[in-house]
C-alpha cells in the first residue's frame, strides 16, 4: 500500500509541475526578433458545424487556455454529416458562435475560414481571412478558390500527403496546383497537419515560395490528441509579423512569414528561423575559470521548446559531449578548452531540432568575447 501511494504521489507531483511549468511559459512560446511579433496560430479546426465532434465554443476555450494568439475556424463546406441534426443553412454560423463566446478580456482572434473539399485534384483547400463562407461554395473548386481570393482570403493546401487521396504519402504537385501557385490563387501549404510532418510538401514550399503551415485540423479535443495538461501542444504556426493587427498578420502569411513548432521539432525557411533561433539562444561569457586555460559560457534558452545542440567549434568541450541539450526557460554551462588566453571565439553550433529544409538543420555561430 505504501509503495502504491508512493507511486501515486510521485505521478501527481510530474502531472503538477509538468501542468505548472507549461502553464507559465506558453504565453511566451518564443521570444520574437527585435521589431517583431510572434503570433501563435492554428488555422485548421473543426466543429460539428461539419465533422468536428464540439460546438464551436469549445474551440474557443482551448485555445485561450493553451495561450493561442490566433485561430481560424475553417468547417468543411460541403462535407456535412451532421446535417440531419444540425442543419447549416448558414456556413459562417460556426465561426459566428465562436467569436460571440470569446471573453471581453481575451486576447485570442478569431478569424472566419472555411475548407473547400473536393477530391484530388486539388483536393481539400483551406482560406482564412474570408468575408462570407456561403459565397465560397461552389461546385466546382476554382470557382470557390478565385472567391476566396476576390474575398482577399489566405488559400493553402491542406494535408498535401494524405494517404486518403496519396496513398504513398508523397505531396507531389499536380497541373492543377501548378495553375493555382503560378496564378498565385494558392499561397501556402501545410508541411505538418495534425500528427504526420512531410518533407515533400516542406521542399515544394521552399521551391514555390510557399509559405508553410503546421495546424492541428482537430476534430475531437486537443487535449485528447495533445495531451495539454502534460506539457503538450497542438501544432502551431508561428507568423512572424510586423504588429498584432489582423492586416499585418494576414500580410506576414502572405509572405510566406512563418515557422512551425511541432513536438519538439521547428520548421522553417532560413530566412525566418535563425533569427528567431539567435533571438532565443543567448550565449554569455563567464570568463576563464583560475588558474586554467578553460573558458566557460553559460547557453540561455528563452523558448518553450528544449534546443539540442551539436556543437561544431575547434576547440574541445572540457566537461559536455558535442551534444547539447537545453531544457525550456533553461540554461546550460559549457566549458571549452581553448588551449591558450584569447580574447574572444567563435561558437558555432547545429540545431538538432531545427529545420531549414527536408533534411538540412539550422547552423548558428556565435562570436563571444572572453
Amino acid at each position: 500500500m505504501a509503495s502504491l501511494f508512493k507511486n501515486h504521489f510521485y505521478v501527481g507531483l510530474v502531472l503538477f509541475f509538468s501542468f505548472e511549468c507549461f502553464s507559465q511559459n506558453i504565453n511566451s512560446f518564443f521570444k520574437a526578433p527585435n521589431g517583431k511579433y510572434l503570433i501563435s496560430s492554428d488555422l485548421h479546426i473543426h466543429t460539428v458545424f461539419s465533422d468536428g465532434s464540439v460546438w464551436p465554443d469549445i474551440r474557443v476555450d482551448e485555445a485561450e487556455k493553451e495561450l493561442l494568439d490566433l485561430i481560424a475556424i475553417t468547417d468543411h463546406l460541403e462535407y456535412q454529416p451532421h446535417v440531419k441534426d444540425i442543419p447549416n443553412p448558414d456556413r459562417n454560423r460556426s465561426f459566428e458562435i465562436a467569436r460571440s463566446h470569446r471573453k471581453k478580456d481575451s486576447d485570442l482572434k478569431i478569424i472566419n475560414g472555411a475548407e473547400i473539399t473536393k477530391s484530388m485534384s486539388p483536393g481539400h483547400i483551406n482560406a482564412v481571412f474570408i468575408k462570407d463562407a456561403n459565397r465560397i461554395l461552389h461546385k466546382d473548386s476554382l470557382s470557390g478558390i478565385l472567391e476566396a481570393n476576390k474575398q482577399g482570403a489566405f488559400v493553402f493546401w491542406n494535408h498535401p500527403n494524405w494517404v486518403s487521396q496519396r496513398n504513398d504519402g508523397i505531396a507531389k504537385l499536380d497541373p492543377y496546383h501548378v495553375y493555382l501557385i503560378k496564378n498565385k490563387l494558392l499561397h501556402g501549404i501545410e508541411v505538418v497537419n495534425e500528427n504526420t510532418f512531410s518533407e515533400e510538401a516542406f521542399q515544394l514550399a521552399l521551391e514555390n515560395n510557399l509559405t508553410v503551415l503546421g495546424t492541428s485540423d482537430i476534430h475531437g479535443l486537443t487535449e485528447w490528441s495533445y495531451n495539454i495538461s502534460l506539457g503538450g501542444h497542438r501544432p502551431i504556426t508561428f507568423v512572424i509579423a510586423e504588429s498584432k493587427s489582423n492586416q499585418d498578420i494576414h500580410k506576414a502569411l502572405l509572405n510566406t512569414k512563418t515557422f512551425i513548432w511541432f513536438n519538439n521539432l521547428l520548421i522553417g525557411s532560413k530566412n525566418n528561423l535563425i533569427p528567431v533561433i539567435y533571438s532565443n539562444l543567448i550565449i554569455t561569457s563567464n570568463g576563464y575559470k583560475p588558474n586554467t586555460i578553460l573558458a566557460e559560457f553559460t547557453i540561455k534558452n528563452n523558448s518553450s521548446a528544449k534546443m539540442k545542440l551539436e556543437y561544431l567549434g575547434e576547440y574541445n568541450l572540457h566537461e559536455n559531449s558535442k551534444m547539447i541539450e537545453i531544457d525550456p526557460y533553461s540554461a546550460k554551462r559549457i566549458v571549452v578548452k581553448t588551449e591558450e588566453f584569447r580574447k574572444r571565439v567563435i561558437l558555432p553550433f547545429r540545431v538538432l531540432n531545427a529545420l531549414v529544409g527536408p533534411k538540412e538543420n539550422a547552423v548558428i555561430s556565435y562570436k563571444v568575447s572572453i
